[in-house]
């Protein structure tokens, strides 16, 4: 069954052509990824499949199947200056969610004992008190604690995760995402992958997260050169697809290279008087041209900007703290950094990360201990808040202002228009202003000014945002070649894992643990913490269920022999949730296998709250 389709649909911006006439299909059921390079048209397509855009040409058309409950999470959310956190997250007109609005605006205003009243009748009316619970934890798992708190306090991340808690609640079963990881934390970008997981989910979204791209999607599909290219599979089966077909690509290149210069020739060779079939010819020969010329402007990103020598000081940090007020955010941290160190930086938002590059890059002050930076040490700072680009400048003079020329490695000098094209910004796009840019092409363009000052020492706050997977892979081999030292914050694991060789773990309350490993490491440990955890619950509880059995006076023998059998069932149950949860982390599973753990992993939960309340029951007896 169709549940979204897009027919025939085409969409230009004067002279520039993002697609011709492209179609897609979407069954109910299918996870479908769109990836593409920056300004090549991907939010535009979504847009105009969630009818906010209008496509162009005659004969095209959007279908939505009327049975599907839709829901629309763009890239940035933009909410009413004056709602609050409480009317963005409701809005609509669902009455059980109107119910469950009203009983939490009474709460913010205990002293109105009638209203409260009121919206409790309402809430044993409608039986909310389930939904009502799903949407708590929902708010826990997102962070959203402030129901009052006006939207036009909140920064980009937490309007993004009042976005996620709408879209949740409002239980859509087509969904189209924008960048939906983010400004999220890693562990609420595991909690969305659980949810986005479930079978019953149809979604169209655009994403950089490759974890996501393997894990979630069963179709990816490219938008290249104004057409779009669908593969079956998660990601690991569109790389081995795109390879296929970029080879079959490439031979039909040469073969229409080779054909173009014998016709070139020939008609190098023809009189100017010519016949029919010689101008049909000409034609085609026009034709061929256009298609090779297509091909060789598909060029690759390319960096080999060359970084200053370190010294053997390079950046030590001697048992640094910093806390505002009572709120410490690092305490006693004392490293020094060796050369080529890559680094990672995981923790939850607020926890103290960007304090951190602040200290090491000594644009704060420490409450106590001390920096010491390298007298050769250069640093190259790309920050969330430093992208001030000049919106009325054009793309070349925004490089010409730190350097006409750029030396490379081997000597070899470069201008600032060669540079740009390595950066994929052709001659025009050179001449196009800022504020014409895309946000993937204003990061790119953000990443070359930091790079152009020749750092030995990068420090990268989420610089995967908004960037196409083409640039991210760039940039990874560059970071590897990298001969300095590299700190990097980001919420993207793959990039994470492909990089770094340790990470500082921000705990909180200051403590800050250096673990050696990459971000899938950490996670096995992490997990495993976790279980040990509930193990401990689990044993904990058995022993407490143990005693109120002994206490039980009224219970027959046999009560007492169900009451075992139970608890016996119980732990078997609980084991065998725990070896599905396992199974979760091995990164090869395919999208049928983590359906198949997931349906398991939900009816060993049924049964193990079914037994639970037999026991209970049992419990209670005299």
């Amino acid at each position: 069954m169709i549940y979204l389709e897009l027919e025939n649909v085409s969409k230009s911006y004067g002279e520039k052509v993002l697609f011709d006439q492209v179609s897609l299909p979407v069954n109910k059921g299918n996870k479908v990824a769109l990836v593409a390079k920056n300004g090549t048209g991907k939010s535009t397509l979504l847009r105009i499949a969630a009818g906010v855009d209008l496509p162009e040409g005659t004969g095209s058309r959007v279908y939505v199947h009327r049975d599907a409950r839709f829901h629309y999470l763009v890239q940035e959310p933009d909410f009413g200056e004056e709602q609050t956190v409480l009317d963005a997250i409701f809005e609509g007109d669902n009455p059980i969610l109107k119910a469950i609005e009203r009983y939490e605006r009474a709460l913010l205003l205990p002293e109105k004992e009638q209203d409260l009243q009121g919206a409790l009748n309402k809430m044993d009316e409608l039986r909310a008190w389930d939904f009502e619970a799903k949407i708590k934890e929902t708010l826990s798992k997102l962070k959203i604690e402030d129901m009052g708190q006006k939207v036009r306090h909140l920064s980009g991340g937490q309007r993004k995760r009042v976005a996620l808690a709408r879209l949740i609640i409002d239980e859509p079963d087509l969904i189209i995402l924008d960048e939906p990881t983010n400004h999220l934390d890693l562990d609420m970008i595991e909690w969305l992958e659980e949810y986005l997981l479930q079978p019953h989910l149809t979604i169209l979204m655009v994403t950089h997260d490759r974890y996501f791209l393997e894990r979630v999607c069963d179709y990816i599909v490219e938008l290249d050169g104004g057409e779009l290219y669908k593969y079956s599979g998660n990601y690991s089966e569109y790389l081995e697809k795109k390879a296929i077909r970029m080879e079959i690509a490439g031979n039909e290149f040469e073969k229409n290279k080779k054909m173009l210069k014998g016709e070139l020739e020939w008609m190098g060779r023809q009189p100017k008087a010519r016949s029919t079939k010689g101008k049909a010819r000409i034609s085609s020969v026009l034709q061929l041209q256009d298609k090779v010329e297509s091909h060789t402007q598909d060029s690759e990103l390319t960096i080999d900007i060359k970084g200053q020598r370190l010294g053997k000081r390079i950046l030590e940090a001697h048992f640094v703290s910093k806390a505002y007020g009572d709120k410490v955010l690092i305490k006693d941290f004392d490293y020094k950094f060796r050369k080529g160190e890559r680094v990672g930086i995981v923790g939850p938002n607020g926890v103290g990360k960007t304090t951190f590059l602040h200290l090491m890059t000594e644009l704060e002050r420490p409450t106590s201990g001390r920096i010491e930076v390298g007298g050769n040490t250069v640093f190259g700072y790309y920050t969330q808040d430093g992208m001030n680009l000049k919106e009325d400048q054009q793309v070349i003079e925004v490089v010409r202002d730190i350097a006409e020329y750029i030396p490379l490695e081997k000597g070899a000098k470069l201008t600032a228009a060669a540079l740009l094209e390595r950066f994929l910004f052709t001659r025009a796009q050179q001449q196009v202003y800022v504020s014409q840019l895309s946000g993937g092409e204003r990061r790119r363009l953000y990443l070359l000014t930091i790079l152009m000052k020749n750092p030995n020492f990068l420090i990268l706050d989420e610089p995967t945002n908004d960037l196409d997977i083409m640039t991210l892979n760039v940039l990874e081999d560059f970071l590897l070649a990298f001969a300095g030292c590299v700190i990097i914050v980001s919420h993207d694991r793959f990039f994470l894992d492909k990089l770094v060789d340790h990470l500082f773990i921000f705990e909180g309350e200051g403590k800050i643990r250096d673990f050696l490993g990459d971000y899938s490491d950490y996670r096995v440990e992490q997990r495993e913490r976790e279980r040990e955890e509930r193990r401990e619950v689990r044993a904990e509880q058995q022993q407490r269920k143990a005693e109120a059995v002994e206490q039980q006076p009224g219970l027959s023998q046999e009560q007492r022999k169900e009451m075992k059998r139970l608890e016996k069932k119980i732990s078997q149950l609980e084991e065998k949730r725990a070896e599905i949860t396992a199974a979760f982390d091995d990164t090869t599973l395919s999208t049928e296998r983590i359906t198949e753990l997931s349906k398991e992993l939900s009816a060993v939960g049924d049964q193990v709250a079914e037994l639970e309340l037999k026991w209970m029951a049992l419990a209670e007896l005299e």
